[in-house]
């Protein structure tokens, strides 16, 4: 009984001992549950405020709590999965994570935030995300940095190992009151630093560096990654007449479904895909900020 009652005392120390750093090893994991707490509250904010001011404000002290929770020894290995506001996903490999999401603006337009934390195993590196959208006139065929970033709120990483190493980031994009976006954007590495795009998306006699979808605010659209068939499958987007054929802002889904196929490393159109063979044709998980919205308002809150 001895010799499997000490292994288990020692797997029960694990969780104390990964945050600990030359001090009491409780002290960064009540550091940084004292942050977690004061993210939740700050997001609320910036998602629910009706000034505008107010949600810039909100974030603005969000961001900078935020760094300061990530300056915290190992802070990497904490999850902070009860920010409900932002999205937090690591890479299947857990080399890095990126924390992502967006503030809406009085037009109903959203600026997007965010962050790529290395994993280092101890002392904070990361690249701070940001938002250059306006300034990227044709972002299918641009190769920017972090510092360039056609901003969106991702919610899968999908590593792709040949030939060389990057990473496929799905994510939502918003937009303004007419139509959302949605991206499938590349993420690399080159001397440790981030690359965003990549020119693998082969498809309609174009080579994409990353993919844009625009479609009418009333509509969703399927975008998803089948590891199974190593598949992007999406939504048909089309007009709802031939002759709105250039206003993106009334496209819907027109039940076909296209993908890109990852071959060699990279990612060939298919058109016309039978769903039959997809597992599991419902959408995949992101902070809607509406919907934030709505499920804050019916939990009831705690006074500050």
């Amino acid at each position: 009984m001895k010799k499997i009652f000490i292994p288990l005392l020692l797997l029960a120390a694990i969780p104390s001992l990964i945050f600990a750093q030359h001090s009491d090893e409780t002290i960064n994991l009540k550091h940084l549950r004292a942050y977690e707490d004061t993210l939740i509250t700050l997001g609320k904010h910036f998602v629910n405020d009706t000034e505008e001011m107010d949600r810039r404000n909100a974030n603005y002290t969000f961001i900078k709590t935020m760094v300061s929770a990530l300056k915290v020894p190992n802070s990497f290995l904490y999850p902070f999965d009860s920010v409900k506001t932002v999205s937090i996903i690591n890479s299947p490999d857990n080399r890095f994570r990126i924390i992502s999401w967006p503030v809406e603006a009085a037009d109903g337009s959203y600026r997007f935030y965010g962050t790529i934390q290395i994993n280092t195993g101890g002392k904070l590196l990361m690249y701070p995300l940001n938002d250059a959208t306006p300034d990227l006139k044709n972002p299918e065929d641009s190769v920017t940095d972090n510092r360039r970033w056609f901003g969106a709120e991702y919610y899968r990483i999908v590593p792709v190992y040949t030939p060389k190493l990057y990473y496929v980031l799905l994510g939502w994009k918003g937009n303004n009151v007419k139509s959302t976006k949605r991206v499938i954007e590349v993420l690399s590495f080159n001397d440790q630093k981030p690359v965003l795009g990549m020119p693998v998306f082969d498809g309609n006699g174009k080579t994409r560096k990353r993919v844009v979808f625009e479609y009418t605010r009333q509509a969703s659209l399927l975008l998803r990654y089948v590891p199974e068939q190593n598949l992007i499958v999406f939504d048909h987007l089309a007009p709802p007449d031939p002759k709105m054929k250039d206003q993106h802002d009334s496209y819907g889904p027109d039940m076909t479904y296209d993908g890109y196929k990852e071959k060699n490393g990279r990612w060939v159109y298919v058109d016309n895909l039978d769903m039959r063979n997809v597992p599991s044709a419902h959408d995949a998980e992101y902070n809607d900020p509406k919907k934030q919205a709505e499920i804050d308002k019916a939990t009831p809150q705690k006074k500050d």
